[in-house]
């Protein structure tokens, strides 16, 4: 009987393993998800290859980076020949799920951009970009991507909340120390990051405008993203109440907590189902010993 216990505590624990790994694997899914790409028009000159090489160091060198902290910013090559770089990762991620978000990009990169002289790709935990020396530099606050929910708010009070928790986002992120923030006011869940070499003063500027371009971009639409070239913003708005009485910090309704759960919960019931076929094939292999 001892052995049929170890047995059945082993194939237990083999399930839930699977499942947390399960779990593990769609949360790190859901940080690399695309959100955008950007590809300058130009393409790269590069007839002796030396450009080549330069992102390729440059794009190593900042992976490699990516296991130790969420921003970091570097050059590769010199003169004309210099590639600048930079990456982010959002701030409650964990090293080496920063790690494992900006190791997808560099592949990604080619596939969305091929050989162009600057690129971003943004992910949902992360992003990454590059230029070539001289490349123009657009305006801190300017406008890469957005997105708004297609709901829109119903009744009274909703301006009220949003500029509530708009106004935690700016102060958050100016005292943050991490210029990164994310929080809730009355189920108006909220966050906001800001470049790593921006100024707490230029980072609140910069959320603000962020703010000021939802407004105006998605109007009273509960949930929207925005992203600036130095900043981004989310927030998402749940008039009933947050489903399964859980957020989490990362882009709003691009999270899937609740279909998780279910698919988790259903694995766990199919595991525990095996595990009690199995006990019962084991006794019965027993008694049928006994019998003879």
């Amino acid at each position: 009987m001892g052995m049929i216990r170890n047995r059945s505590f082993l194939l237990s624990l083999i399930v839930f393993t699977v499942v947390a790994l399960l779990l593990r694997s769609i949360s790190s899914a859901d940080n690399t998800k695309l959100v955008y790409k950007g590809c300058a028009d130009q393409k790269l000159q590069d007839p002796s290859g030396i450009y080549s090489e330069n992102l390729k160091t440059l794009l190593a060198s900042l992976v490699a980076q990516s296991g130790q902290k969420a921003f970091s910013t570097t050059t590769s090559g010199e003169d004309q020949n210099a590639i600048m770089g930079l990456y982010q990762c959002r701030g409650d991620l964990t090293n080496s799920d920063c790690y494992n978000c900006v190791s997808k990009i560099p592949d990604m990169l080619d596939k969305l951009c091929g050989k162009v002289v600057a690129a971003r790709v943004q992910l949902n935990g992360c992003y990454l970009r590059y230029e070539i020396a001289g490349f123009k530099q657009v305006p801190e606050t300017q406008l890469l991507y957005k997105t708004c929910g297609l709901i829109k708010a119903s009744g009274s009070g909703f301006d009220d909340r949003r500029e509530t928790a708009f106004g935690m986002v700016e102060n958050g992120v100016k005292s943050s120390g991490s210029l990164f923030y994310t929080g809730n006011y009355q189920s108006l869940y909220v966050l906001g990051q800001c470049e790593g070499d921006l100024g707490n003063d230029d980072c609140g500027d910069c959320v603000k405008s962020a703010e000021e371009q939802a407004k105006t971009e998605c109007g009273y639409s509960i949930s929207a993203q925005i992203y600036l070239h130095k900043c981004y913003i989310s927030y998402s708005y749940y008039p009933n109440g947050v489903p399964n009485e859980q957020h989490s910090s990362g882009t709003g309704h691009h999270h899937t907590e609740r279909t998780v759960a279910l698919a988790v919960g259903g694995l766990a019931a199919l595991g525990f189902l095996i595990v009690c076929l199995l006990f019962a094939k084991s006794v019965l292999k027993k008694r049928g010993r006994s019998k003879y």
